[in-house]
C-alpha cells in the first residue's frame, strides 16, 4: 500500500492517520488497537518507532538561546530507606533546559556533577544566553566557561523567586512529565528515554495541534 508516512507499510494511509490521531490524543496502545482494529502488537511496534523518531527530532533541535532555566530532576521508585543523596535508590537523573516562553530540552545524565551539567549546557545553550538555576553546586563555574549572565535562586534558603530569577518554567515541566508518566504505572528503564522524549515533544507542542505537527514531521521523516 502507498503510505507516505510509513515506508513499506501494510497499513493503509487512512488507517495510519487514524492511529496517529489517537497517539496525539495520548491513547494507550491497547485503546488504539481496539479503536483501529489493528493488533495490539502492531500498534505497540508503531508507537515505539514513532517515539524513536520523536527522540531523533529532539536531538537535532538547535541550541537554546535567550533566557533559559536549568534544573535536574529524579524519576523512578520512592527512595529506599537508608539510601541518601541525590539520585539515591536507583532513580534516573534527568537534566532539563527550558527557554522561557519556548521549548524544553531533556537529557538523561549519569550524575549531577559540575562537569556533567556543564557538558550538556555548553552543547545546548548559546553563550550569550541568560541562565537561571538554583543553588546546586553543579552549576558553579558557568561564568568561567563563557556564560556571563548566571543568576541563582537559593531553594535551600527557602527562596523560590528573587526578582526575575526563578526556575518556575522548568519545574512546571517536571510536574507535567511526572503526572503524565505516572499513567503508565512505572516505565521500564529500557524504554524510559523514549517516553521522556515523547513527553518533552508533547510539552513543546502544547499550544499546537499535535496531530498535524506529527504528520508534518512524518512527511519529511517517515517511519
Amino acid at each position: 500500500m502507498n503510505n507516505k508516512y510509513y515506508k513499506r507499510s501494510k497499513i493503509s494511509e487512512a488507517k495510519f492517520r487514524q492511529l496517529i490521531r489517537y497517539f496525539a490524543m495520548d491513547f494507550t496502545a491497547s485503546d488504539t488497537a481496539e479503536l483501529t482494529g489493528l493488533s495490539r502488537r502492531s500498534v505497540t511496534a508503531i508507537y515505539s518507532r514513532l517515539r524513536g523518531n520523536i527522540a531523533r527530532w529532539s536531538a537535532s533541535q538547535a541550541p537554546l538561546e535567550g533566557t533559559v532555566e536549568v534544573d535536574e530532576s529524579y524519576f523512578g521508585p520512592s527512595r529506599i530507606p537508608g539510601k541518601r543523596g541525590r539520585g539515591a535508590g536507583g532513580k534516573t537523573i534527568v537534566f532539563g533546559i527550558f527557554k522561557r516562553k519556548g521549548k524544553v530540552y531533556t537529557e538523561i545524565v549519569p550524575d549531577a556533577k559540575k562537569k556533567t551539567l556543564q557538558r550538556v549546557i555548553r552543547g545546548k545553550v548559546e553563550p550569550q544566553s541568560v541562565i537561571h538555576s538554583d543553588g546546586w553546586p553543579g552549576y558553579n563555574g558557568l561564568v568561567d566557561v563563557g556564560y556571563d549572565k548566571h543568576y541563582r535562586v537559593q531553594h535551600g534558603e527557602d527562596e523560590f523567586v528573587s526578582s526575575c530569577s526563578h526556575i518556575n518554567g522548568i519545574e512546571s515541566f517536571w510536574s507535567f512529565a511526572k503526572r503524565r508518566l505516572a499513567q503508565f504505572n512505572g516505565v521500564p528503564k529500557h524504554t524510559f528515554y523514549l517516553h521522556l522524549k515523547e513527553t518533552e515533544f508533547r510539552f513543546n507542542h502544547r499550544n499546537n495541534n499535535l496531530y498535524k505537527v506529527l504528520l508534518t514531521h512524518l512527511r519529511e521523516d517517515p517511519l
